[in-house]
């Protein structure tokens, strides 16, 4: 740290992966923290952005090229949100959308439904959201009550779906279902089906939610929603197993997100420090605020280094459940320190939204519950990572 400019390029990155940090936060960098604001605050989307970022390649750029893509990877998404984040700039779209949607359709959607969405998912005119989350469900898939009734040739969607991000700026959600009898294990069998937002009793209504960002949370209802096989995403009665092929780039790129926050509000925060005097001397000159600065540093360090190896790990083919889980949390960890401390050398211009950093405190709390919560973390980690008994 020098003068407060954060040097925070401690990644090995290829030469290719280093022009695209540098380009993406060239280009959201035009746009900042004062346009993310500006649009949240209005209640509007960040439509130019979103666009310009299509334009450029950067959504798409872990999809296939025959279908628009850019031909990455996991990885190469990663940097992008995690560039567009250390901008000002947390769009959740870009996890939802490209990240979630855009890879369980490049894994397991059908030769039509990779025509009919990726290349709009990589240009930005199109966008997909998620549906998962149960109000009495939570982390247990296995326990959703959203299923999906044979009728003829299809099937009708009956239930309902919470915290559903984004649905409202959506061309559809690829919604997770359960069948109606339970299989030889007692459990009912996950389907996904890839709905259109207009489809015939699909509707939703807003949450008022603490978060300060553009997209809207949703309770979404499906009454008798009609879906055929045409909608249905891979092979009915196996979504549990291929809807990971989404839930672990979602804690990947929500990582990644936290990632960018974090090194947004510790360069606010350095910067303040080397500037801010008070009785002849820069704030940041005391241990009692350099040191607290220094140990989130080192925190997002790690945070960002677990990311970028479960990125890679998920790019490999290889199994890659624990680190991403792993990552989720040390980032989550990691943003909620670095953003408090920001906020605290700030003074009482911490709690001004002139300054960028107070309107991002439930978007950096949030990473400690989504998209997996911090005890359900440990849980898998103890369970298997370090063998020890099942606790649920």
């Amino acid at each position: 740290m020098a003068g407060g400019r954060v040097q925070d390029d401690l990644l090995i990155d290829t030469d290719e992966r280093r022009q695209l940090r540098e380009s993406v936060a060239k280009l959201v960098g035009r746009y900042g923290r004062g346009y993310f604001q500006e649009v949240t605050r209005k209640g509007e989307k960040p439509d130019a952005l979103w666009t310009e970022m299509g334009q450029a390649g950067y959504l798409g750029v872990h999809l296939p090229e025959e279908w628009g893509g850019g031909g990455g990877g996991l990885v190469d998404l990663a940097i992008v949100i995690e560039e567009t984040s250390a901008q000002g700039c947390p769009m959740f779209m870009l996890v939802i959308s490209p990240a979630i949607a855009g890879s369980l359709l490049a894994a397991h959607g059908s030769e039509e439904q990779k025509r009919e969405w990726l290349p709009g998912i990589a240009a930005g005119t199109k966008k997909i959201a998620f549906a998962i989350t149960e109000p009495d469900a939570g982390t247990n898939t296995h326990n959703i009550s959203t299923t999906a009734h044979a009728d003829g040739d299809g099937w009708r969607i009956r239930g309902q779906k919470y915290w559903t991000s984004g649905i409202d700026e959506a061309d559809a959600v690829i919604v997770v279902c359960r069948g109606v009898e339970p299989g030889p294990n007692g459990r009912h069998p996950i389907s996904m089906f890839l709905v259109p937002t207009g489809t015939p009793g699909l509707s939703f209504q807003k949450i008022d939610s603490a978060l300060q960002i553009p997209e809207n949370q949703f309770t979404t209802f499906f009454d008798d929603v009609p879906v055929t096989e045409e909608n249905l995403v891979g092979v009915e009665g196996a979504g549990l197993k291929q809807v990971f092929a989404g839930l672990n780039p979602e804690r990947v790129t929500a990582a990644s997100q936290a990632n960018g926050i974090a090194r947004y509000a510790l360069s606010r925060a350095a910067r303040y420090a080397a500037e801010r005097t008070v009785w002849s001397t820069p704030i940041g000159a005391h241990q009692g605020v350099s040191h607290p600065l220094a140990k989130a540093f080192v925190d997002v360090q790690l945070a960002r280094l677990m990311t970028m190896h479960a990125a890679e790990l998920t790019d490999a083919g290889a199994d890659a459940g624990s680190a991403s889980t792993i990552a989720k949390y040390a980032a989550g960890e990691a943003v909620v320190q670095a953003l408090d401390q920001a906020i605290q050398v700030h003074g009482g211009n911490g709690l001004s939204n002139e300054y960028g950093l107070s309107d991002l405190w439930f978007t950096a709390r949030m990473f400690r519950t989504a998209p997996v919560s911090r005890e359900m973390v440990l849980n898998h980690v103890a369970q298997h990572n370090l063998g020890l008994p099942k606790s649920y």
